[in-house]
């Protein structure tokens, strides 16, 4: 089934328990490729990626992943549910050093959504221990580790609810994960500040 753009942007969830299906190398290699042609701050293209797939070193990458703060340690994967592959974003600092969040950012989210069109869920992780990943696969000291994107095929299904009082997501008695999310409505202006339109 083909899904519009639209539809896998509203249907996308974060992962975090997944199934042992290897995520196959040609789709990571789309991922790269999604990730490099996405916008970059004057075109400096600073970033570059590195792609773990192998499962010794996927399994030496993990422990240095923090995952769900709100329901740690209920959202960390369970075990045989851990991701089967990352992409490590790694910034150049002799190419930019500072103001390369923008590329980061659109890079990442071009991979998440190729990613869910093939029906591979992500979890994109800044909470992790940066200089530890950077010695287990080796990464210069002239690379900035931006994030890890995990990935892998999902095994839950989260649902999004509308945000009434609290950001923080929450699991219900059968395990299900809620992401409380503003409405449309409350984040929406039209041509002026405060206008809202009646068809939103």
């Amino acid at each position: 089934m083909i899904l519009e753009t639209l539809d896998l942007i509203i249907g996308r969830r974060t992962i975090r328990q997944f199934k042992p299906d290897a995520v196959p190398g040609v789709l990571l290699k789309d991922l790269v490729n999604a990730a490099r042609l996405a916008p970059s701050a004057s075109n400096r293209q600073p970033l570059e990626f590195l792609v773990v797939s192998d499962p010794a070193i996927c399994k030496e990458v993990f422990p240095h992943l923090k995952w769900a703060a709100y329901i740690a340690p209920a959202g960390n994967p369970r075990p045989g549910q851990e991701p089967t592959a990352y992409v490590i974003v790694l910034v150049n600092s002799q190419v930019r050093d500072k103001g390369y969040e923008w590329d980061a950012g659109a890079a990442i989210e071009n991979m998440i959504i190729t990613a869910w069109s093939k029906g591979v869920g992500s979890c994109w992780l800044l909470s992790i221990d940066r200089e530890a990943i950077r010695s287990v696969v080796g990464i210069p000291e002239s690379y900035r580790i931006d994030s890890v994107l995990a990935l892998g095929y999902p095994a839950e299904e989260p649902v999004v609810d509308e945000l009434v009082d609290s950001v923080e997501y929450w699991k219900d008695e059968n395990g299900r994960l809620h992401v409380p999310k503003r409405s449309l409505r409350n984040v929406i202006h039209i041509n002026r500040f405060g206008a809202k339109s009646p068809q939103v």
